[in-house]
């Protein structure tokens, strides 16, 4: 993974100094809460319904297990004992004292990490594939890719401030697994026939109260050229996004104002400007950058693995946590093992420091002390021989992370809500709760099959709800939470929006029809078909007969 050079560690060290002196200056009274916003802002600092959250980058969602560890111990220190994945693969503490606020701040400096550009009207943290590097469906590692958006990214004058915030995400797997296409500029990894690397782009993908999913405006970029022509989209974005209504503001609303033809004319446009300047990464620079993601030197071992195979014969909840947590590595005899945050009656995405300080440890032992974090609130170790999962299963089910349901029904997304976001119009950990309780067991779980749930506390659409196969909206309604049931929905490569499928519910009703749509879809599935493939075959009309029948 990438390491800091004397730049990164010079912008990190002052940027603490900066804001311990505005926090002190807040703490005396010497800057009002609307003075002091703009500043915590620009260092991941929020401010929710009963305490300051802070949300720390973890750029392409990769960590050390050093870093893991010191994420561990600032919970531990400084907040509740716990840290919160978010899908945006961050990690968020809920309870910092703002006085604290700059030692955290200095405590992941230390070891090379920050809070900067995680929020405000910025270029934020990029996202990308949590098996990138390790999985062999990809083109290649997006991650180097990454780290160049991040560097030229940060501090970037021209882009400081932008009329909203601003995503970017790569793939470099035909497989999506980093929703691009649900993002302000979606890239995903090709070669041209020449061999050639190189991007597709899209722009304009967005989620929130208008969900637009992202149009492709170049069919291939070549690797030299990306970050002039980045460059180029955001100009266009800077020069031309409405400043005058933060609901209207997003690159989604002005790509569909202008039609993707004429946002590709643009831009085009605008990138003849400027190419020929200085953009281009130097080849010693680009390669010094991608030899800090040179995949780690692995053994070739037997795919079959007898110790393995034994246990799965005696024990059916490691036979399913091997089908579901595991995924191909691109080295025989491995795999990329995801550990769920999603256990019974848990909350999504939230980790204690002893399961974090775990994990670093089955890092160092098991997974080169490498993690990942997916934008699915999940943890991942990416180098794990076969032949090491009965340990680590062992360690993991006694630490309460040994939940077999990745990619099933009950590997929900979900918002803080209304517990924490001053935003939110109702409950989203709760209602993620419940449905877990009532659909936790493995063998019904591996009957219906993979079926992703993502609910959203409000229109914001935190918990990706538009591109659930299940989505729930939470939204005020006379005073009380009502929740709207969407059906359809995809992150991956086949993105599709999620529809309403009728009148909310209460939080009871809402689990019902969860409870009726799957009963459905068991009833009418053919052979092999998962929940999506046969939402899409079947219509919502058979599903709102079921849902609303009755009513």
């Amino acid at each position: 993974m990438y390491a800091y050079d004397k730049y990164d560690h010079a912008i990190t060290n002052a940027r603490v100094a900066e804001f311990r002196d505005q926090v002190e200056r807040r703490v005396k009274g010497e800057l009002t809460e609307e003075e002091f916003r703009p500043l915590r802002l620009m260092n991941g600092l929020y401010l929710q319904l009963h305490a300051y959250m802070l949300r720390v980058a973890i750029p392409y969602g990769t960590l050390s297990a050093n870093q893991m560890r010191r994420l561990a111990h600032i919970a531990r220190k400084y907040d509740k004992g716990y840290g919160h994945f978010t899908t945006r693969q961050n990690i968020q503490y809920n309870w910092p004292k703002l006085s604290e606020t700059p030692d955290i701040l200095q405590e992941l400096a230390d070891v090379e990490m920050h809070a900067i550009q995680t929020s405000g009207n910025c270029i934020r943290n990029t996202t990308t594939d949590q098996f990138a590097g390790a999985t062999a469906d990809e083109v290649a590692d997006p991650r180097p890719y990454a780290e160049l958006i991040r560097q030229w990214s940060t501090f970037h004058p021209e882009f400081s401030f932008l009329p909203r915030k601003f995503k970017i995400a790569i793939t470099g797997a035909a497989l999506d697994r980093a929703a691009v296409k649900w993002h302000d500029i979606g890239l995903i990894l090709k070669k041209n026939d020449a061999g050639e690397i190189g991007f597709e782009v899209l722009v304009g993908g967005g989620m929130g109260r208008t969900p637009v999913i992202g149009k492709t405006i170049n069919e291939f970029v070549h690797e030299r050229d990306l970050l002039s022509y980045l460059e180029a989209i955001l100009r266009v974005y800077n020069e031309q996004g409405r400043r005058d209504n933060k609901y209207k503001a997003r690159i989604k609303i002005l790509a569909e104002d202008l039609g993707a033809e004429e946002y590709a004319r643009q831009t085009n446009e605008e990138w003849a400007r400027i190419k020929d300047q200085p953009l281009d990464v130097p080849a010693e620079e680009a390669a010094r950058i991608k030899s800090f993601f040179c995949a780690p030197p692995l053994p070739v071992l037997p795919d079959d693995v007898p110790a393995v195979d034994e246990l799965e014969k005696k024990n059916f909840l490691f036979k399913a946590w091997v089908k579901n947590n595991t995924n191909p590595h691109k080295v025989p005899g491995h795999v990329n093992l995801t550990i769920s945050l999603k256990p019974h009656g848990g909350i999504p995405g939230d980790a204690t420091a002893e399961q974090m300080d775990l994990v670093a440890a089955l890092a160092d032992e098991y997974s080169q002390s490498e993690i990942r974090v997916s934008h699915e609130q999940n943890l991942i170790l990416p180098h794990v021989a076969k032949k090491d999962l009965p340990a680590i299963w062992a360690d993991l089910d006694e630490a309460g992370l040994g939940t077999a349901n990745v990619g099933l029904l009950t590997d929900i997304i979900a918002c803080p809500g209304l517990d924490y976001c001053s935003l939110a119009n109702a409950r989203s950990i709760p209602l993620a709760q419940a449905i877990t309780e009532r659909f936790d067991d493995i063998k019904r779980l591996q009957d219906i099959g993979p079926l992703k749930i993502k609910i959203s506390g409000c229109i914001n659409s935190c918990g990706h709800h538009h591109a659930g196969h299940i989505g729930i909206l939470g939204v005020d309604r006379k005073g009380e939470e009502n929740y709207q049931l969407l059906l359809g929905g995809s992150g991956a490569e086949d993105a599709s929006k999620a529809a309403i499928l009728g009148p909310g519910f209460d939080e009871h009703g809402i689990i019902d029809a969860v409870e009726k749509v799957v009963a459905v879809y068991l009833g009418e599935r053919e052979d092999g078909e998962e929940f999506l493939a046969a939402y899409r075959r079947l219509g919502p009309a058979v599903f709102k007969e079921a849902v609303y029948g009755a009513r």
